[in-house]
């Protein structure tokens, strides 16, 4: 099972970058059947528990689901007071761009194994020893998680209400077909924020896709005036595995980092060419968050 290799893929399309503490109004969180994804700062993190005990047998059949080789290096952290193993590994696209992965294999109260994964531009060890106890104990807030089945997004503090047609394609991530599809993060501060929108940014641009322009434009971002960066991408000759289009056609997608109601947001809002635009410049669903100038 590739779940490692995906969990990683899936970090770097939605970015990863923080230096900072463990805030709940910044957090949010998601379940999927037995995966529970976090976001805060940008950071990705997922907890999965395992029915082995806590034990080389049990740890070598979830190293084995983890792609864990013999020959990576484990340790553990003192600050954490769970029995656990860490593991640690980096993923290089240059000399700026490098995915630093830290995975936890933790004995939880059942005594059984819990992996909690971090994946983030630049590695918050304490981010990483607070937030630990907090997931194994259930301490984090019932609100912090968002309720799919209700047709709500909690986007920084605003309830924005989905169309029927709209779907989780992950933690703070929504596409509706023909109306658009974005994903985004809430920071402590906007550089913090603006780091985000650059990797994600320069990770799309690793893909195999064709940039037909790029360029600054003027937006209304939850009412605040501020300029995205806008990308037209085409992807004739293969279709990139993190968009679902019907056709080869060109991708438009902007690139916004805002402060909003006294946090700061890195968003992704992308749609199809093709896709119907309203009076503000873009499709329906993206309208609820932003408008262009």
């Amino acid at each position: 099972m590739k779940l490692r290799l995906y969990i990683i893929i899936y970090f770097i399309l939605h970015g990863v970058y923080s230096q900072n503490r463990i805030s709940f109004d910044r957090l949010q969180a998601i379940e999927n059947r037995d995966l529970v994804f976090y976001n805060i700062d940008g950071i990705r993190i997922t907890r999965q528990d395992f029915p082995y005990s806590f034990n080389q047998k049990g740890l070598k059949k979830v190293y084995k689901k983890y792609r864990i080789r013999k020959k990576e290096i484990r340790k553990t952290d003192t600050i954490i007071k769970y029995n656990h193993v860490l593991i640690t590994s980096e993923q290089k696209f240059n000399e700026k761009l490098i995915l630093k992965n830290s995975i936890y294999f933790v004995e939880n109260k059942k005594k059984q194994i819990s992996v909690i994964f971090f994946s983030a531009h630049l590695r918050d060890t304490k981010l990483e020893q607070e937030f630990i106890p907090l997931a194994l104990e259930n301490k984090i807030p019932q609100d912090r998680f968002a309720r799919p089945e209700l047709g709500i997004a909690d986007f920084s503090g605003r309830q924005i209400k989905l169309g029927g047609n709209c779907g989780w394609k992950d933690i703070n991530s929504i596409q509706c077909p023909g109306r658009g599809q974005m994903n985004w993060s809430t920071h402590k501060d906007l550089e913090n924020a603006k780091k985000a929108i650059d990797f994600q940014l320069t990770t799309t641009k690793y893909k195999k896709v064709k940039i037909i322009s790029e360029e600054e434009v003027n937006v209304e971002f939850e009412g605040t005036p501020t300029k995205a960066i806008k990308v037209k991408y085409n992807f004739i000759g293969g279709r990139p595995f993190f968009f679902t289009p019907s056709k080869n056609e060109t991708l438009i997608v902007y690139y916004v980092a805002c402060k909003v109601r006294g946090n700061y947001m890195s968003c992704v809002l992308s749609h199809w060419e093709s896709d119907p635009i309203g009076s503000n410049g873009l499709p329906s669903f993206l309208e609820e968050v932003m408008k262009i100038k």
